[in-house]
C-alpha cells in the first residue's frame, strides 16, 4: 500500500500528519494468486484501500478524542485487510435476502449505440424509466425485452451527445460515453479537476452542540439525519451507525426508494417517512433538526433548498451542526452540470473511467465496483468524523462536501497512473469473500451480508441493530 496516497488523502480532511503511521495493511491475492483484489486498470484497489483507511483513522481519532477530551490521547491502531475492502465495496451484490439475490441495475439502466458513440442511461426508478422512455418516443408495454429491443433501434439513429440534453430536459437520466481527454475538455470535467477533492469549511463561530458523555461505542449520543440515498450518503450514514450513533434517514412518501438498496445500507439505522412539503412533515423535521448533531444530503444539488436545507440556512436553526453535502457532478456553481442529478455509473461513463475499462471489443466498461460511490461514503464518513472531531477544540458549525465526479478525476488524475496496471506479487494470503460475509436476522428477513471494513483496535465489530422496514419507524430521536 502506497502509504503517500492515503497520506495525502489524510492532510486533505485536515488531519493530523503524524497519524497515518497508525495504519497496517493486510493484503491480499486473488484465490489464484495471479493478483491483488478489485483488479482494475485505474488503481481502485489503491481508492478502497485509501478511502477506508482514513475513515477508520477518522473513526479512531474519534473515539480517542471522545474517550479523554484530550488531543494527547493516544489513537489506537487501524487494520485494514482488502478482503474486507473487496467485499464491503460490492456488498450489494453479496447480500441475500433469504437467500434472495437482490435486484440491481433494470434492464434500460445499461451502454447503448448510438449514431456514432455510445450512451449510459440510468432507468433503475419507474419515474426515470417514464421520462426516458417518452423522450424516446417508446412506450412502456411491460415488456422489457421488446422495450430493450425498441430503444436500442431509436438510438441507433440519434446521437448520444442530444440524447443526453433531451432526456436531462425532461428529468430523466442518460449521459454521453465520453474519452478522458474530451472530458477534461468538457466544461463540467474542467470544473470539477479544480475543486478540492474534499470541500470543508467552518461556516460561524458557534459552540458546538454537547455530546453526550462516552457510551459502548464512541458515536453514542450523537444524533444524525440521513436525507440520502442509493449508495454513497448511506455508505458514509451506515459507517456513522456503526459507531453507535443514532442515525435516522429521513425519505418521501412520495420518492419510492429501492428496498434492496435500503436493505443493504440500512444497518444501524432507523427509517422514518417524512412529507417536507406538508406543514405537520416540516414540524416534525425541526424538532429533529433542533437536537440534531449532523445532516446529511445527497439529493440532486438544490432539491432541498425550497424547505430552506442548504447548509447555510441549516446553521443558521441549528447552530454548531455539521453537514455533509454529497453531489455527483460538484454541485451548484460548479460548472454547467454542478447541479444536475447523476449516479456512479454515469460519472464513470461521462468522465472517460469507461473508455479507460473498455473491453477488447472496443465497447465501454466498467470498473469492477462502484467504487465511485462506495469510496465516496467512506470519505464522507471521514469528513464528518474529522469536523466533529476539531469542534471539540474550535467549535464552529461545519460543511462538507464532496461529489462523485471529483473523486473519478482523483481516481484518473491524481492518485495513480491511468496507465498502469494493478501488479500481481504483493504478499497476501488468497482472497475469499466468504471470509468477511455474516448472516443476521432482521424485520426483512435472513440477511447475508457484507462486514464493515471500518476497523481499528479496540472498534465495533458490527452494527447494533439490523436494518428494519423502510419508513417503519417514527420520525423522533431515541
Amino acid at each position: 500500500m502506497d502509504q503517500r496516497s492515503w497520506a495525502r488523502l489524510w492532510a486533505a480532511l485536515g488531519g493530523d500528519p503524524g497519524l497515518p503511521e497508525r495504519v497496517r495493511l493486510v493484503p491480499r491475492t486473488s484465490p489464484d494468486g495471479a493478483g491483488g483484489v478489485l483488479p482494475a486498470r485505474l488503481p481502485v484497489r489503491e481508492l478502497a484501500r485509501s478511502t477506508v483507511a482514513v475513515c477508520a483513522l477518522a473513526a479512531a481519532e474519534f473515539e480517542a478524542r471522545s474517550a479523554t477530551g484530550s488531543a494527547g490521547a493516544p489513537v489506537p491502531g487501524v487494520g485494514v485487510d482488502d478482503g474486507a475492502v473487496a467485499t464491503a465495496f460490492v456488498s450489494e451484490r453479496h447480500l441475500r435476502i433469504d437467500g434472495r439475490a437482490p435486484a440491481t441495475f433494470a434492464p434500460l439502466s445499461r451502454f447503448w449505440r448510438t449514431d456514432g458513440g455510445w450512451l449510459r442511461t440510468h432507468a433503475n426508478y419507474p419515474h426515470h424509466r417514464a421520462r426516458l422512455l417518452s423522450v424516446l418516443g417508446v412506450p412502456d408495454d411491460g415488456d422489457d425485452e421488446a422495450l430493450a429491443a425498441a430503444v436500442a433501434a431509436v438510438l441507433a439513429e440519434r446521437r448520444a451527445e442530444d440524447v443526453e440534453e433531451a432526456v436531462y430536459a425532461a428529468g430523466g437520466l442518460a449521459v454521453a460515453v465520453r474519452t478522458p481527454g474530451q472530458w477534461s475538455a468538457h466544461p463540467q470535467g474542467a470544473a470539477v479537476a479544480r475543486l478540492p477533492l474534499v470541500g470543508m469549511e467552518r461556516l460561524d463561530d458557534a459552540p458546538a452542540p454537547p455530546l453526550p458523555s462516552p457510551g459502548p461505542r464512541p458515536g453514542a449520543g450523537l444524533r444524525v439525519l440521513d436525507l440520502t440515498r442509493v449508495i454513497a450518503g448511506p455508505v458514509a450514514t451506515r459507517t456513522l451507525a456503526l459507531l453507535g450513533a443514532d442515525v435516522l434517514r429521513i425519505d418521501s412518501p412520495h420518492l419510492p426508494e429501492s428496498a434492496d438498496a435500503h436493505a443493504d445500507t440500512g444497518f444501524g439505522k432507523r427509517s422514518a417517512l417524512l412529507d417536507l412539503a406538508s406543514r405537520s412533515g416540516r414540524a416534525s423535521f425541526e424538532e429533529l433538526l433542533g437536537r440534531a448533531h449532523v445532516v446529511v444530503t445527497g439529493y440532486r444539488p438544490g432539491a432541498l433548498d425550497r424547505f430552506g436545507l442548504s447548509a447555510g440556512e441549516l446553521a443558521g436553526r441549528r447552530p454548531g451542526v455539521v453537514v455533509a453535502e454529497l453531489s455527483a457532478w460538484g454541485g451548484p456553481g460548479v460548472g454547467p452540470w454542478g447541479g444536475r442529478r447523476g449516479f456512479d455509473s454515469l460519472v464513470q461513463a461521462a468522465s472517460g473511467i469507461a473508455v479507460t475499462e473498455g473491453g477488447p471489443d472496443g465497447g465501454p466498461g466498467v470498473l469492477p465496483a462502484q467504487a465511485l460511490d462506495h469510496g465516496t461514503g467512506y470519505l464522507l464518513a471521514a469528513a464528518v468524523l474529522r469536523s466533529l472531531t476539531d469542534q471539540r477544540g474550535g467549535g464552529g458549525s461545519r460543511l462538507a462536501r464532496l461529489a462523485l465526479a471529483r473523486t473519478a478525476h482523483w481516481l484518473q488524475h491524481e492518485l495513480g497512473d491511468p496507465r498502469a496496471r494493478e501488479e500481481p506479487g504483493e504478499a497476501g494470503e488468497p482472497y475469499d469473500p466468504a471470509d468477511w460475509l455474516d448472516e443476521t436476522g432482521s424485520p426483512l428477513g435472513r440477511l447475508r451480508h457484507a462486514v464493515s471494513p471500518v476497523a481499528y483496535d479496540g472498534g465495533p465489530g458490527g452494527w447494533a441493530r439490523p436494518p428494519g422496514r423502510p419508513g417503519a419507524d417514527a420520525p423522533v430521536w431515541e
